[in-house]
């Protein structure tokens, strides 16, 4: 019997009458003769109300303890949507991370699956049971409930797919799929019948709020389908898989775009003093992520390492390297706010030349300054000033005819 895994979150089960409302269509999918299994994460509201009572409690809690919290509102939802499937007259069992099988390693707040025991789940399909999993969790070796981290949950359905071989992963969100743009930003913006693995994961690193990388990539690497559907309207998503089957018309599949972005720039005296490793090291060393870099080393000049990070990771950046001022031999920092980054994805760009010129052009004459660029086989990427950042999207979207139905040429 075919087994599909599908996820919800967020809006899609704020209340306890729209988790019924989930309960209704889960029951409508399995009748379709299929092994189901539901992943869901906490409601918003009690997921930030049990990191509130931990405030009210402590300034500094630990990684574990927190781990075993958090996970109790996903828990929760679990089990109301089990009673509600079973109030619906479906037939449905509640499991948390560690009950489905999800194992992982000892890092709390950030765990790493690194196995799935599917022998529970599927005693629980010879029931023809609906079976429910909270996710973002599961349980290390030592027996200590895990979290893990941001698009856990997204994490949690993908690895149960590829455990259960199932058919196809369905995302249940507040969009109807994936599109060439932010319809909230860009008018024209069009929605996408596929995409390739590739191409969502730049979409998703760059900024696109949609999955994050981490099911994506587990997804590409286990060759497992991803359809992302609307939670309100009954439409046809957009389908995540290997190579799209088809060339297309469109050498940009799409345009992203991330706000709040902060440059920071550390000088040296002399070249000799300057070392990209142990800067990055150290940030690294304090999971601070870094976008985007550019190291000038110019004769007369003193030499400058300028890097993009997140309005989040700013203030712990700038601590850790003040912190570090004197082991990695910097002599000044500075920084820059007020920016943004926009980018073109496609995966057709590796194999047709000119399509950055053809960007920085347009962004020229439509005088967008332009302050750093990173590139890769299908993406380019431009820091611009925030408030031209709107007009950046648009303008990209209008120079790459994203707007236009794909043509198939097979």
């Amino acid at each position: 019997m075919q087994t599909i895994v599908v996820k919800f979150g967020g809006p899609a089960i704020a209340t306890p009458e729209k988790i019924v409302q989930v309960a209704k269509k889960v029951i409508k999918e399995q009748a379709k003769g299929i092994n189901l299994v539901v992943v869901v994460s906490s409601m918003t509201s009690i997921r930030r109300d049990l990191r509130q009572f931990a405030a009210e409690i402590t300034d500094e809690p630990s990684k574990r303890e927190m781990d075993a919290l958090i996970s109790t509102g996903a828990q929760m939802t679990s089990s109301l949507l089990a009673l509600a499937i079973q109030e619906q007259g479906g037939k449905a069992v509640s499991f948390s991370g560690w009950q489905a099988g999800i194992q992982t390693n000892e890092t709390h707040r950030n765990a790493r699956i690194d196995f799935v025991d599917i022998e529970r789940i599927e005693q629980h399909f010879e029931f023809g049971e609906i079976v429910v999993v909270s996710g973002f969790q599961g349980i290390s070796e030592a027996g200590n409930i895990t979290t893990l981290g941001k698009g856990g949950s997204e994490t949690s359905a993908v690895a149960l797919a590829i455990a259960l071989n199932a058919e196809r992963v369905d995302i249940f969100s507040m969009v109807e799929g994936i599109f060439t743009a932010d319809p909230q930003i860009v008018e024209s913006a069009r929605k996408l019948p596929e995409i390739s693995y590739d191409e969502m994961l730049e979409f998703a690193n760059l900024g696109t709020q949609i999955l994050h990388p981490r099911s994506v990539e587990l997804a590409k690497k286990f060759n497992m389908p991803i359809v992302v559907l609307s939670n309100e309207q009954d439409v046809e998503g957009t389908l995540i898989k290997g190579d799209v089957s088809m060339e297309k018309n469109l050498l940009v599949r799409g345009v992203a775009y991330e706000s709040d972005i902060i440059r920071l720039t550390i000088g040296y005296d002399s070249y000799e003093t300057a070392s990209l490793a142990e800067v990055f090291s150290v940030l690294a060393e304090h999971e601070i992520n870094v976008d985007i870099i550019v190291q000038a080393v110019i004769d007369g000049v003193k030499p400058t390492i300028s890097f993009t990070i997140s309005k989040e990771e700013f203030a712990e950046a700038l601590r850790v390297l003040e912190s570090s001022k004197l082991s990695l031999g910097f002599s000044f920092a500075d920084f820059e706010v007020g920016l943004a980054k926009v980018s073109i994805v496609g995966s057709a760009m590796a194999s047709n030349p000119g399509v950055a010129a053809r960007m920085f052009a347009r962004l020229g004459r439509e005088h967008i300054p332009v302050k750093m660029v990173s590139t890769s086989e299908i993406k380019v990427s431009v820091v611009v000033p925030q408030e031209e950042m709107v007009r950046a999207a648009n303008t990209l979207h209008d120079e790459f005819n994203l707007a236009m139905k794909e043509i198939s040429i097979s």
